[in-house]
């Protein structure tokens, strides 16, 4: 008897993935956290909050039952607060799951490699073969020379009867070099990241968790390093990036920027950039005699040109400079304008939506080429 089989596509209502309740908390916990900066004892108060709104848990499993668990699989820790009374605090393991969270959710679910794989157009006496070859060129490293394909060549060449190996017979397996990245993400921590009734220092750790996470597993070559920027700069430890919170300050774009320059020299990579996520103008500089110099009210023509400068001081280090303005007013559009022109850098005018993945394609962008 004939069997027909029918081919298509079976289409049914979506199911969620079947998590425990730990893991359909740890989710929202991981969230919370990321906007606590760190606060235990407010995120579960949001947590407590949302329960009794959505019912998230039930008589078999509390959040009481969530945080004894947070406590068992290591997640949170007994700690001395800076009063001098106890508290709770989170501990590596949370810190790790939370960039990697930031990492799923901006950049998607990328598989680790054990080294960078990003390739860029040069090829040479680079560290990983092709499988093409070349005709040998003078300096070529003798390894490089492929015997089966020149013996070949010298055979067709040359005869069997009469056989030898001239310069012209030689052929090496071509190579491309893989291109090392080191990277500066600077972070405006100035008041206004949270002026206006919107949240921009959360977006912006979360975006500098992501790039973090993403280099340090997926292309462990390259290097990262991150710094805040308000009335001076300083550098953080990724480690450091939940707890990230914006401060009374002005706007020291200039201090940033030296910062990262200063940083950025001292690494061997050919290829060295830097990131500048900002929402503000400049508004502060800091004199030779140590005092500030603050002026808040429109762009100051002192403080944008040392600006200006800077920009341009990059640029001569073969350092390019991106920009991620998070503002829309038209003149400091024009201030980024003529910034990015004195660096010959790049320029983003983006809200806080999409920041994530823009940074991302900039950086995949410049890891697959020659920054000189």
């Amino acid at each position: 008897m004939e069997k027909n089989t029918k081919k298509g596509f079976f289409f049914k209502k979506y199911e969620a993935p079947n998590l425990s309740p730990f893991d359909k908390l740890f989710e929202i916990f991981k969230e919370l956290i990321t906007h606590t900066s760190g606060d235990f004892e407010e995120a579960i108060d949001w947590l407590r909050q949302l329960d009794v709104e959505y019912k998230l848990t039930d008589a078999n499993y509390t959040i009481d039952d969530f945080i004894e668990d947070l406590k068992k699989k290591g997640y949170i820790r007994e700690e001395l607060k800076d009063d001098g009374t106890s508290g709770t605090g989170i501990t590596a393991k949370t810190e790790r799951a939370i960039r990697q969270q930031a990492l799923d959710q901006i950049f998607g679910n990328l598989n680790k490699s054990g080294s960078g794989n990003h390739k860029t157009k040069y090829s040479g006496s680079g560290d990983e073969q092709t499988g093409e070859f070349r005709a040998y060129n003078f300096g070529d490293s003798l390894d490089t020379i492929s015997l089966t394909e020149s013996l070949r060549n010298a055979q067709i060449n040359n005869g069997v009867d009469d056989f030898h190996l001239t310069e012209n017979d030689l052929v090496v397996e071509d190579s491309q070099f893989k291109s090392q990245m080191s990277t500066v993400l600077m972070i405006d921590i100035s008041h206004s990241m949270i002026l206006y009734g919107e949240d921009r220092i959360t977006p912006a750790k979360k975006v500098a968790m992501a790039l973090a996470e993403l280099i340090t597993t997926r292309y462990p070559k390259d290097t990262i390093d991150i710094l805040v920027f308000g009335n001076d700069a300083w550098p953080i430890a990724i480690k450091d990036l939940p707890y990230l919170k914006v401060g009374p300050y002005h706007t020291n774009t200039v201090a940033g920027l030296q910062l990262a320059m200063d940083m950025l020299r001292r690494k061997r990579n050919t290829n060295k950039q830097i990131f500048m996520i900002t929402d503000g103008k400049p508004s502060c500089v800091r004199e030779k005699d140590g005092t500030y110099y603050m002026n808040s009210n429109g762009l100051d023509e002192y403080i944008v040109e040392q600006c200006y400068n800077q920009a341009a001081q990059a640029r001569k280090l073969h350092i390019p400079i991106t920009t991620f303005m998070i503002a829309n007013d038209p003149y400091l559009q024009k201030f980024v304008n003529r910034f990015t022109e004195a660096n010959q850098g790049k320029a983003f005018y983006t809200g806080l939506k999409g920041l994530g993945e823009m940074i991302f394609e900039d950086y995949e962008t410049n890891r697959k080429k020659k920054i000189k």
